[in-house]
């Protein structure tokens, strides 16, 4: 008679865990952040058809990175779910924390009871009548909430880019000191990222009910462009002092 394999909980617990971080690494990073007029989502994503960013609600924006078909069958869950609370109740009452939770306790479940853990992490922000009701919640592989106050970064060389966002965040700055500073933290020092190679997104007060916008790849190029002149300004500036 052969003894079954026997592997114990807190083992199986860290494959599960270096096995979904793994995944997630693998993938392209995204920046969240406030700024004075809302929310910016800023991601490194190359395709022209496949959508990191997407609208949920009103004033509701969803990210992820990782495994693209199993965020998105999140994006579309949390979608559905907010359609029926808004019809039922009052759209008022499609809130991002709820929202967040229930993100969170189908990925602790998945987690804790499934074979294969989830490959992402989501980002779940929803646009404040002011600044101060502003919130951002990170979501993690195994369940694990955390509310954003100021920046989140998910998935890629994390702790590069997020060193490289603390460096540079300002509170209540504009939108496009925001954007560059973004930009700047998912390319870092060695490479320069194209319009064509991003995806960005803003919930913004000044759009109304719908908050949700998508930047195009023409805007986005034009930021870009702006930012290069500026630092060639400053380098001319610099040299001739």
């Amino acid at each position: 008679m052969t003894m079954p394999y026997y592997v114990s909980p807190e083992q199986v617990m860290k494959d599960r865990a270096e096995y979904a971080q793994k995944g997630i690494a693998r993938g392209r990073a995204l920046v969240g952040t406030t700024y004075d007029n809302g929310i910016l989502i800023v991601a490194e994503n190359p395709s022209r058809s496949l959508r990191k960013i997407a609208e949920i609600y009103d004033r509701i924006a969803f990210a992820g990175v990782g495994r693209y078909n199993e965020f998105d069958q999140l994006r579309v869950a949390g979608i559905r779910h907010a359609d029926t609370k808004g019809f039922s109740f009052s759209r008022r009452d499609v809130e991002a924390r709820s929202l967040a939770n229930l993100y969170a306790q189908y990925l602790g479940q998945v987690f804790t009871h499934e074979m294969k853990p989830l490959e992402v992490e989501i980002l779940v922000a929803e646009l404040g009548i002011t600044a101060q009701g502003d919130q951002m919640f990170h979501i993690a592989y195994e369940g694990t909430i955390t509310d954003e106050n100021e920046y989140a970064v998910l998935g890629g060389d994390t702790e590069g880019v997020r060193d490289r966002m603390s460096g540079a965040y300002r509170r209540d700055w504009t939108l496009e000191d925001a954007l560059r500073a973004c930009v700047s933290a998912l390319s870092g020092p060695e490479r320069t990222l194209a319009a064509s190679e991003l995806e960005i997104a803003m919930l913004a007060r000044s759009n109304g009910q719908r908050a949700f916008k998508r930047m195009d790849r023409s805007d986005i190029d034009s930021a870009l462009k702006s930012r290069k002149v500026g630092r060639a300004r400053s380098g001319t500036v610099k040299a001739s002092s």
